[in-house]
């Protein structure tokens, strides 16, 4: 039988534009659905870059204005993958047109960005889902199905880190198209919307809502030249940030993130402890799941170390042999196969945009309490 197609326009040709990509050319050769994913056009500004990117990846067609790409009737998906301050216009164009939407995180620049585009995707009643990929990792997935089976028991501590070192250098510029990350015109926040939301997105499905944080933050260089003006100005992002919470199941939890931890690039980790048994996960090692449980018999107790490759754990039995292990692509392809999952049995696979306002809520009382230096209650989508 023929596979529908899946038209896709992808909106943005950075970093994040080829891991979508690349997870579009190979979820069919991994995963059955009953449709395929056809490259259909790509949109970026640069009339030349996004033509050499469409060749090399094999988009049928280009456009260089989001908006004619929206409006074309041969594309079914569109995929938002540029910078936050880009996302809400294009999401609720693209609802109103009847597209379904694929969108970077963090969902919006706020809350309020984020609850207009809610609103819009579900009165357009289009499926859609933001690319939170950490929860795809097949160890990270293996701990939901752990926790879910209650063999943790009573949850009692969340901790989880997120450490780079790229922006340590004062001569750093901020703006422009490899650095927007660092102007919060174009991200909205520095490393608490960047890093700190998907550690929150990983820590909301793992362990449900939180109720209420304190936290601070800090901009360790307070002004950098602008790409856009060549002027020197004020930083509006915050380099570091770290706060503690209260989940609705009261336990208690302590999130870090920073871009001045000297010798981390991409040190993403967490651990959960229950009243039963312990998980623990880093994203440097991302095929394996540390596991203890203190219902082992006391002379072999002790942190056992769960290689995820084997056909019986989450999405391997889709790759290679037992004890092949596979890598931080395979987090985006596997979200794709979820979402194409989701239209074929008509289950939306998540995180979707609801999902997605849920981070923001908790980023937002973050920041907040950052400024207030108080608690903050956070608002449940």
């Amino acid at each position: 039988m023929a596979k529908k197609p899946l038209r896709i326009g992808l909106i943005g040709y950075g970093f994040m534009g080829r891991a979508h990509s690349n997870a579009y050319a190979k979820v069919g050769h991994f995963f059955d659905s009953e449709h395929e994913c056809v490259l259909q056009a790509v949109c970026a500004r640069d009339e030349a870059k996004v033509k050499d990117f469409a060749a090399r990846w094999g988009y049928q067609s280009i456009e260089t204005d989001w908006r004619q790409l929206v409006a074309r009737p041969d594309i079914d998906l569109i995929d938002i993958a540029v910078p936050n301050n880009l996302h809400a216009e294009i999401a609720l164009a693209a609802a109103k047109a009847g597209k379904m939407i694929l969108c970077e995180k963090p969902l919006a620049m706020n809350p309020l960005e984020a609850e207009k585009m809610v609103e819009a995707i579900e009165a357009a009643n289009v499926p859609n889902m933001v690319w939170y990929n950490y929860r795809r990792c097949p160890a990270v997935t293996l701990a939901k199905q752990l926790i879910d089976e209650g063999r943790l028991g009573r949850i009692f501590h969340y901790r989880a880190k997120f450490l780079q070192d790229w922006t340590i250098n004062p001569e750093l510029p901020q703006g422009g198209a490899g650095l927007w990350r660092l102007d919060a015109a174009a991200a909205g926040s520095g490393v608490t919307g960047d890093l700190l939301a998907h550690c929150i997105d990983t820590a909301l499905w793992l362990n449900g809502p939180i109720h209420s944080v304190t936290a601070m933050t800090e901009t360790f260089i307070k002004e950098r030249k602008h790409n856009a003006s060549g002027k020197v100005e004020k930083v509006g992002i915050d380099d570091a940030c770290a706060f503690l919470a209260r989940f609705d199941n009261g336990s208690l939890a302590t999130f870090e993130s920073t871009r001045y931890a000297r010798g981390h690039k991409a040190l993403y980790t967490f651990e959960i402890n229950g009243e039963n048994a312990s998980i623990s996960w880093d994203l440097h090692d991302l095929h394996r799941l540390q596991y203890f449980d203190h219902r082992d018999q006391g002379l072999v107790r002790g942190w056992r170390n769960i290689h995820v490759s084997d056909g019986d754990q989450p999405y391997l039995k889709n790759w290679w042999v037992p004890g092949l292990q596979i890598g931080y692509e395979h987090s985006f392809v596997h979200q794709v196969a979820d979402f194409l999952k989701g239209l074929d049995t008509g289950t939306p696979a998540r995180p979707n945009f609801r999902d997605g306002l849920a981070t923001d809520y908790v980023v937002d009382a973050v920041l907040n309490s950052a400024r207030s230096s108080q608690w903050v209650d956070v608002k449940h989508a």
